[in-house]
């Protein structure tokens, strides 16, 4: 009889160690995010000075800097959304304004005066670093997520995320553009 004991407390044990690997990976998912949110932000706020400092010189571009700010404002938007779907919805929209941002950053070539003014180059050198800074917050997200996706798959872990009603993360993924080849002709012309 005491080995039935025994065997229950082990069984107890081990669903209950798996259920804290799961919570545990559930909240390093959730801290990934937010240091993706971090340097959203990060780039969300530095928008206003490129836009600022490049509306002075860019008559021609005025259509490309309103549909910046609109996404600008709408990412903000989205940010105070939370959820499954709304974290999806954020990453399309985010990643549309880093595609404007880089139409942006590639239509400075075309104005040397704003090409070589030195509070552009200060705000592309810091756009460049916020943008590094994103890629790593991706993809230190997307490990926590298939982490966190793996604790809530494998037995015994289905069943207790069942019970729960966890569902896995959604990953970052790149836009369909953003997976096509880049030609070299696009940034040669002048």
């Amino acid at each position: 009889m005491s080995w039935i004991i025994w065997a229950a407390v082990a069984v107890l044990l081990l669903l209950y160690f798996w259920y804290a690997t799961i919570v545990s990976r559930r909240n390093a998912a959730e801290e990934a995010l937010s240091g993706i949110d971090v340097q959203l932000k990060k780039r969300t706020d530095l928008v206003p000075n490129i836009l600022k400092i490049a509306a002075r010189f860019m008559e021609h571009e005025k259509t490309l800097l309103t549909e910046i700010t609109q996404l600008r404002t709408d990412v903000l938007k989205a940010a105070e959304q939370t959820g499954r779907d709304a974290t999806q919805k954020r990453f399309e929209m985010e990643a549309a304004l880093e595609s404007k941002l880089s139409g942006l950053m590639v239509a400075v070539e075309n104005y040397p005066d704003l090409k070589s003014h030195t509070n552009m180059l200060e705000a592309q050198r810091a756009y460049a670093d916020v943008e590094e800074h994103i890629s790593a917050a991706r993809r230190s997200y997307n490990a926590a997520a298939r982490r966190f996706k793996d604790a809530i798959q494998i037995f015994p872990g289905s069943a207790i995320a069942a019970m729960m009603g966890l569902k896995p993360l959604p990953f970052f993924e790149v836009t369909e553009a953003d997976r096509a080849p880049v030609n070299a002709d696009d940034f040669l012309k002048s």
